[in-house]
């Protein structure tokens, strides 16, 4: 199974802050939503792309620009809160004429020389990045990413599938990169919101006025209008969530007050020292993943003919962690996420795709407790819809694991085996805050031969 969504995850809400009597108008601020990275490994990533980012765009020498996006950046993520969220963050500007900026798992951020030249103050550069940092807090790329390939990060994160390559190496084979349309820097007009909302708070805190993000982005939303090529990356990858002064200034009463006064230098001044720079240079193709070792690891998932024969061994070992045990074939491997677990046979794990074997993972409930028929039904609509083909088999029917509610449903989808289709049964298990699932993988010509141990596994399930 390819691309398994799960549209059930929604990004929880901090806590307001605001007045009771105005609580249903103060929004609340957004949090990170559910993510099969790790925080680590959301800073590795970051590393790793901004060495391919510094390979493609020239990296401004003058100590007087980067000195002063640095200030501007430091101060929305110490005087803005965002200190608290523990990022490595990092603020370079790139010789580019195009107008944007944008920051990358984990906190580097790349400011381009079009951006300075294109604001009208301050205060609408503070703005740009106070945006970008709040997509770094609220992990979108990552979250993205992790709603795209569930099954296959479940091994790839987990290291046991690609060998032991760098991660964005790993991540290229499955189609995770930096390109134009990557999840990592694509966000959906939600994920705009909760970064102009947390990014308004961001600039109020830190002492600029919120108002100027928005007004920004409407300018470079007219310049789209008008066919302007030096905005077009900026505004495909950052669709217009709609009416975005009036969200903001419908939140200004509820914003740390002041005087918005704050500057860290001499904007006319900096934008002169763009101009001394002259003509961009054209940026340099580097591929994805270039220099960072991809990794061997099987072969690739297209064409790949089924197997004549997986081995299932009768002798079974036990895999615990923290919250669970599970028992499982001592010839299948285990590969371990954050918040993901992958069991299979060495003969189901292609560059991209398993096609036989269990993904076990985990996912907070955004209302705090879990809804199990709600969510179930919203986690095979996803998978339905984002599988071409993908069909519902079996609807939900209740069971109980290991003393806890869950449901056991079935699907049949396209199978990374060539001219074959796959049958998946997936469970879900209420666990109170957290939605346990678990999705049995194998061709459907099979599936009758690797049922009985799939119940075996479900069977052995202890939760701690």
């Amino acid at each position: 199974m390819r691309n398994r969504l799960i549209g059930v995850i929604l990004l929880a809400l901090a806590c307001s802050q605001a007045p009771a009597l105005a609580a249903e108008k103060q929004k609340k601020l957004p949090k990170p939503g559910w993510n099969m990275f790790s925080k680590d490994q959301d800073i590795q990533m970051g590393r790793e792309y901004a060495q391919q980012i510094e390979q493609q765009f020239k990296v401004v020498d003058n100590r007087e620009l980067t000195d002063y996006i640095n200030r501007i950046g430091q101060r929305l993520v110490k005087q803005g809160g965002l200190e608290q969220y523990q990022y490595p963050f990092f603020f370079k500007v790139v010789h580019e004429d195009s107008i944007n900026a944008f920051a990358l798992p984990g906190g580097p951020m790349f400011v381009h020389t079009g951006l300075i030249k294109a604001a009208d103050n301050e205060g609408q550069i503070a703005g740009v990045l106070a945006h970008e940092l709040s997509h770094v807090v609220l992990r979108h790329g990552t979250n993205q990413a992790s709603k795209a390939q569930i099954a296959q990060l479940g091994a790839v994160l987990g290291g046991a599938m690609l060998g032991n390559g760098s991660l964005t190496g790993q991540l290229a084979q499955l189609g995770i990169g930096l390109g134009a349309n990557s999840v990592l820097l694509k966000f959906s007009r939600g994920a705009e919101s909760d970064a102009d909302l947390l990014g308004a708070y961001t600039m109020a805190k830190a002492g600029y006025n919120p108002i100027e993000m928005a007004r920004f982005f409407e300018k470079l939303q007219a310049e789209a209008g008008k066919s302007n090529k030096l905005v077009e990356f900026f505004t495909s990858t950052h669709p217009n969530p709609g009416n975005r002064v009036q969200a903001i200034e419908g939140q200004l009463p509820y914003m740390p007050r002041g005087d918005y006064n704050t500057v860290e230098g001499n904007l006319k001044s900096m934008q002169a020292a763009v101009t001394k720079l002259g003509p961009a240079p054209k940026p340099k193709q580097v591929a994805q993943g270039q220099g960072q070792g991809q990794g061997q690891g099987s072969q690739p998932a297209a064409n790949t003919p089924k197997p004549a024969n997986v081995a299932v061994s009768s002798n079974m070992k036990v895999y615990q962690s923290s919250a669970l045990a599970i028992s499982y074939p001592d010839n299948w491997q285990t590969s371990a996420g954050q918040n993901s677990l992958t069991i299979a046979p060495s003969e189901g794990l292609l560059q991209g795709a398993i096609g036989y074997g269990v993904v076990v993972a985990a996912a907070q409930s955004p209302n705090g407790r879990v809804n199990l028929q709600q969510d179930t039904q919203k986690l095979l609509q996803s998978i339905a819809q984002e599988n071409a083909g993908a069909q519902i088999v079996q609807q939900p029917q209740s069971i109980t694991i290991s003393g806890s509610a869950a449901m056991v449903s079935q699907l049949k989808s396209k199978s990374p085996y060539v001219n074959t289709t796959e049958i998946d049964t997936v469970i879900t298990i209420d666990r109170g805050a957290n939605l346990v699932y678990l999705i049995c993988i194998a061709p459907e010509p099979d599936y009758s031969r690797f049922e009985p141990v799939f119940q075996q596994m479900v069977r052995s399930i202890q939760f701690k």
